[in-house]
């Protein structure tokens, strides 16, 4: 198969955005991307030490230096605290991007209540939060805000009920706000990608060749495109990118899966 070159993402040059879940994965990728692109990014993450690095990596090609602002997004406190002082970093706000998350896996019948509980923080009160406290600065002026949900939040996911219910729920969600923001210029959206991410690397290490084997099996029968999982900066990078301007003004209230066809197939 040809593969197709990266091509860099447009210029976001002065775009005042929010990433959340900065210190790792996806988050991690979108700071740098995004500040190499010429957006002002705040960066937020419960992970201070990660977080102020990948900052740091960032600002070695970012137009415009990048800064980190420490944050639980389950906890109503901090989110608005961070809030505040990324605002008044970046001289505004324009686009939220709520990737921080977490996706432990457990046999449905073996998840704990405390278990349950601790995703449900991170995932669906942190997109509550964190959405919140963005409409607070993006109701006088408009904006965009992008969740992150999940696949396994529309078909379920084996071994990840209690995550796949949380990430329903940003679903639902996202889909409600969209329809009560939309009036002050705020759209929302949902994000369900499958894109390759160190964690992700590390599972696959720890699998033996025989389970690799059947896993590579139903990626490559389930997914059109590549039959694997996409790559950060290639396949995610330019569809937020596009998804935080003004070029998506009449797109809200959707969940745009980037993920080469997995949804449709299933």
């Amino acid at each position: 198969m040809t593969t197709v070159p990266y091509s860099p993402i447009p210029s976001l040059h002065g775009t005042q955005v929010i990433i959340t879940g900065g210190a790792s994965g996806m988050g991690a990728a979108l700071v740098r991307a995004f500040a190499r692109a010429g957006a002002r990014v705040v960066s937020m993450d419960r992970a201070i030490a990660a977080g102020a690095e990948i900052v740091a990596d960032a600002n070695e090609q970012a137009a415009i230096p990048a800064n980190f602002v420490g944050c639980d997004v389950a906890d109503e406190a901090s989110v608005t605290r961070a809030f505040s002082e990324a605002v008044v970093a970046l001289e505004g706000l324009d686009t939220v991007i709520h990737a921080a998350g977490i996706a432990p896996g457990c046999p449905a019948e073996n998840i704990s209540v405390s278990e349950w509980d601790n995703v449900f923080a991170a995932n669906t009160r942190g997109t509550f939060l964190v959405n919140k406290a963005a409409f607070a600065h993006l109701r006088e002026t408009g904006g965009r805000i992008l969740n992150f949900a999940s696949g396994a939040g529309i078909k379920g996911q084996p071994n990840k009920a209690h995550y796949s219910a949380s990430k329903g729920a940003v679903v639902a969600w996202t889909r409600t706000v969209a329809h009560e923001w939309g009036r002050y210029g705020i759209t929302v959206n949902a994000i369900a990608p499958a894109i390759s991410t160190p964690m992700y690397a590390k599972t696959r290490s720890k699998m033996s060749p025989q389970a690799l084997a059947i896993h590579d099996a139903k990626m490559a029968a389930d997914m059109p495109i590549d039959g694997a999982l996409g790559d950060c900066e290639r396949d995610l990078v330019p569809v937020l990118a596009f998804l935080s301007t003004d070029g998506a003004r009449f797109i809200t209230g959707q969940v745009i899966p980037i993920d080469g066809g997995l949804l449709m197939v299933r």
